[in-house]
């Protein structure tokens, strides 16, 4: 069985800001999730101190985002954690150059017994299907962070990326995308789409078919609900987004 988490950008978003790990947690615990994505900090003593708040509600992270790479590898490592993300470049960066920063970052990533893991997004180095797939090619050490609304967002198949590369997946982010301007260029998305929750979805992503291959295959990591644009109580979003990918979940054979 899969954990459920909250990449909780959107709710930042929405709140200002997060101003107490204790009770955003205690608030997703109760509508049903398992975690979120980052455990943040400042330096290792908050970051152990957050961790302790983790645990003690019994919740949990799947990742460290520290503001600093290297600080993030270390702290993945000290909590056992499997992935960090790969820093994410804009679309100046070249894929190739992006490429070459991100072998670098892997490697080191290896000294700390950790994943660095891609996180394709729209706007950035890795946006396509053909960029993704260039990328997993020429950095065999990545892996995969799969972001289900970008890469539908950029036109990508993510049944067909599920199916091929579901031994690199660290993790998973599902969304929806409601299309707010079909003209709209991706070179401005945020006009184009608006990232919402699975039942706002106007793009027509196959939540359905994506879940049936990953519970086929019997995927057992992280599904990590990221909604980047409320326009309600974000919590109610997440609530009503869980049930239904749960739902898949158990219908799915």
């Amino acid at each position: 069985m899969p954990k459920y988490g909250v990449a909780d950008y959107g709710i930042n978003v929405w709140e200002g800001g997060c101003f107490c790990v204790e009770n955003r947690l205690k608030k997703l615990k109760k509508i049903g999730y398992d975690g979120i994505e980052w455990l943040k900090g400042a330096d290792s003593e908050e970051a152990f101190a957050h961790a302790v708040t983790f645990h003690k509600l019994g919740m949990d992270f799947t990742s460290c985002d520290m503001g600093r790479p290297e600080l993030s590898l270390r702290c993945a490592c000290a909590f056992g954690k499997k992935y960090v993300w790969i820093p994410t470049k804009g679309r100046e960066v070249k894929i190739d150059l992006f490429c070459r920063y991100a072998k670098e970052f892997c490697s080191a990533a290896k000294t700390y017994n950790v994943i660095g893991a891609l996180h394709n997004h729209l706007g950035c180095s890795v946006e396509s299907q053909e960029e993704l797939e260039y990328f997993l090619k020429k950095v065999p050490d990545a892996g995969l962070l799969l972001d289900i609304g970008h890469l539908a967002g950029a036109g990508g198949n993510c049944i067909e990326i599920v199916e091929k590369y579901f031994d690199r997946l660290v993790a998973i982010h599902f969304k929806g995308v409601e299309v707010i301007n079909p003209k709209g260029s991706l070179e401005t998305w945020w006009e184009r789409y608006r990232l919402c929750g699975l039942k706002e979805d106007t793009l027509g992503i196959d939540f359905a078919g994506i879940v049936k291959v990953l519970k086929k295959r019997g995927y057992d990591k992280w599904l990590l609900m990221e909604h980047d644009t409320h326009v309600r109580d974000p919590y109610k979003d997440l609530a009503d987004s869980l049930e239904y990918l749960k739902g898949l979940w158990q219908k799915a054979k």
